[in-house]
């Protein structure tokens, strides 16, 4: 039995599912770890460390613009290492994505500031973020398959399973949140850069598990049976260019209120209605906490109703309830405000827990690791990436927080037609290649 050549059957295979769900959970959680980090630093110190000599919103805008920065190089990381996976294996591909996120985000803890190197910071923490989103674009697709690859081909825990990379997240949000909590108090200069150092260790952690993980079975069948595309990218988009548009409209009222919940908080919490950024932090992690539970509980449910119509139900009340967010935001009670923010979690994973598979389900074997991390990433540059920079503009410009809502019920509407759009494949082969299966491609 070779690496691409697993034992399908028997307790081997329920080892090697065990395995892989674990390593795509931990690998998840150290590269969201990583990006979160670099977003919450940029919402609360950044600007002042690297941008002093502009006013406090345009400081704000060029902190919040690298951030945004690696959200535009995640399509780019997808095509890159979307390509590999589908030619070389998952297992290879996300041990390079996990080292790259890991050398990227311990060097961010090693830029000077601007008191230091002038401008020279702010540019090389672009570079870096570039990097960061880069490594992030391609480890997405590649911890869904690996997890999702391994379990039954048909039916089965398929979103269940799928959650597990999507758990990562709120993982990777806790421990971001945590690590600048603890370490920024200790010393003003060495204090932040201390989380970030660390993610060189995580990575190594993240690379031992990774090791021991064996080529998912489904891929394994594409490579038996000579079925490698030479361009899956190129292949991908001539083929399913409607469901990677789709995927990516679907995540946009997934995303796009995301970082506003977890990113463009901090600061509105703090400058706008006067919180302590401690008592912002606790709540945020607090509704990180909840989502631990929430991300495969949804994934779960997706297995036993539809999960088309379970994403529409998420994405609906979405759109509810960024109507019922802001205004207790804005009563500046902390109960209700601690309420609106944890309310949030349960609310957004909805569409969050079984996302990554409605997703990847979209995309046949041969194609799927390149179809499913562009679908995916592509709405980082519509959807997440601006979504902070577009929540700060709006507020400046009406001087309320309603506008912002109707910015993410707009967002949300778009997740309900594309989810309406996008075919379910819950109940279809993962093994068999769907254009084969399907003619007509749909």
């Amino acid at each position: 039995m070779t690496e691409h050549e697993p034992d399908a059957t028997g307790p081997e295979r329920k080892r090697q599912l065990t395995r892989a769900v674990v390593a795509s959970a931990v690998g998840t959680s150290i590269e969201w770890y990583d990006f979160f980090l670099y977003g919450f630093a940029a919402s609360t110190i950044f600007a002042e460390l690297f941008f002093p000599n502009s006013d406090p919103t345009t400081g704000l805008l060029l902190a919040l613009g690298t951030y945004f920065g690696g959200f535009a190089a995640r399509p780019i990381g997808a095509a890159i290492f979307g390509h590999y996976g589908d030619r070389i294996g998952r297992k290879a591909t996300l041990i390079i994505t996990l080292m790259t996120m890991g050398v990227a985000t311990a060097l961010v803890g090693l830029v000077p500031t601007y008191d230091q190197i002038g401008i020279w910071g702010g540019i090389l923490l672009t570079l870096l973020r570039l990097l960061q989103g880069i490594s992030v674009g391609g480890e997405w697709g590649g911890s869904v398959l690996l997890a999702t690859e391994w379990g039954d081909t048909r039916g089965g825990r398929r979103g269940f399973l799928g959650s597990w990379p999507q758990f990562g997240v709120p993982v990777g949000l806790v421990l971001g949140y945590v690590g600048l909590q603890i370490f920024q108090p200790l010393d003003p200069y060495w204090g932040w850069r201390i989380p970030f150092l660390l993610s060189i260790v995580m990575a190594g952690v993240g690379l031992y598990i990774r090791l021991g993980i064996l080529e998912t079975p489904v891929f394994a069948k594409v490579l038996r049976e000579n079925k490698i595309e030479r361009v899956p990218v190129r292949e991908v988009i001539k083929k399913n260019w409607r469901e990677i548009v789709l995927s990516a409209l679907l995540r946009t009222g997934q995303q796009a209120p995301f970082y506003i919940f977890t990113v463009f908080i901090l600061t509105y919490a703090t400058r706008t209605l006067g919180f302590e950024a401690s008592d912002v932090y606790l709540y945020v992690i607090v509704a990180g906490l909840v989502s631990l539970v929430t991300v495969p509980f949804w994934g779960y449910i997706s297995d036993l109703v539809n999960r088309r119509k379970l994403y529409i139900v998420g994405a609906a009340l979405m759109v509810a309830w960024s109507f019922v967010y802001w205004p207790l935001l804005d009563t500046r009670v902390p109960a209700l405000v601690f309420l609106a923010i944890v309310l949030a979690a349960p609310i957004h994973d909805i569409q969050y827990g079984p996302q990554a598979t409605f997703i990847a389900e979209s995309f046949t074997g041969r194609l799927r690791y390149s179809g499913a991390s562009l679908g995916y990433q592509l709405a980082s540059v519509t959807a997440g990436g601006p979504a902070p920079l577009i929540a700060v503009w709006l507020y400046e410009t009406y001087q309320s927080s309603f506008a912002i809502a109707v910015y993410m019920a707009v967002c949300a509407l778009i997740s309900v037609v594309a989810a309406y759009l996008l075919k379910d494949r819950s109940r279809q082969d993962y093994a068999v290649e769907y254009d084969e299966a399907e003619p007509s491609g749909r």
